[in-house]
């Protein structure tokens, strides 16, 4: 998704992402070949072989392992050893891309997809989002206008390199764009289940809809919007 930068009327484009996991060995389902803790991007655009990879990385992070679990056996296993969790949890976040500037803020390490919404706090009190470490994106609220920078978060003073601004107004249509993604790749989900793991279909799209936090409204829309 787009959107104009009204100080630079260039353009930012920003993504709903995830951190992949490492599928070398990983044989229950069809998955891309990406490499490993690298956001992958999540929309309607998506082949089915990066939802496979996409739901790996989800089982990964949310069951974890250790040397005392057997592994799954089959995709339908794993995917109920997920649902079982309290939550289906995930790294991940929003991704800013400036291509004006030739800048990007990625979400760092233990920022979650989940926590998407975060970002309204700035609309709502000022309050802006924790985005992870290694690297710790910089947040800072000037004039109406939210400035980030790649890296910086835990210096003194922020890096020298011009950041990326994006004006307070905006984040409302931007968080609008963010959830349609997320419904889209939810939607990819959905039919991605009905092939591999039909009976649990209905159960993993509502989780993912609750988890992500994909399907309360947003401010100033009515409720089931």
């Amino acid at each position: 998704m787009r959107h104009e930068d009204v100080e630079t009327v260039l353009m930012l484009i920003v993504d709903v992402v995830l951190e992949t996991a490492d599928t070398t060995d990983f044989t229950l389902w069809p998955v891309a070949a990406l490499p490993p803790y690298r956001p992958l991007a999540l929309s309607d655009r998506m082949t089915p072989d990066e939802v496979g990879s996409a739901v790996a990385a989800l089982a990964r992070h949310t069951v974890g392992a250790s040397d005392d679990d057997a592994p799954a056996p089959d995709a339908a296993a794993l995917v109920r050893r997920m649902l079982a969790e309290e939550q289906i949890t995930v790294d991940g976040g929003l991704r800013l891309h400036h291509t004006g500037l030739g800048v990007t803020v990625s979400p760092g390490c233990c920022c979650g997809l989940a926590d998407w919404r975060d970002w309204l706090g700035v609309v709502a009190d000022g309050e802006v989002p924790w985005l992870g470490h290694d690297p710790t994106p910089r947040v800072e609220l000037t004039d109406g206008t939210v400035r980030l920078w790649p890296d910086g978060g835990f210096a003194a003073e922020p890096p020298p390199t011009r950041p990326v601004g994006i004006p307070v107004a905006e984040l409302p249509g931007i968080l609008r764009s963010a959830r349609d993604d997320l419904r889209s790749f939810i939607g990819l989900v959905e039919r991605w289940a009905a092939r591999h793991v039909p009976a649990l279909a209905e159960e993993l799209t509502a989780r993912l809809d609750t988890d992500l936090a994909v399907g309360a409204p947003l401010p100033g829309e009515p409720v089931g919007a």
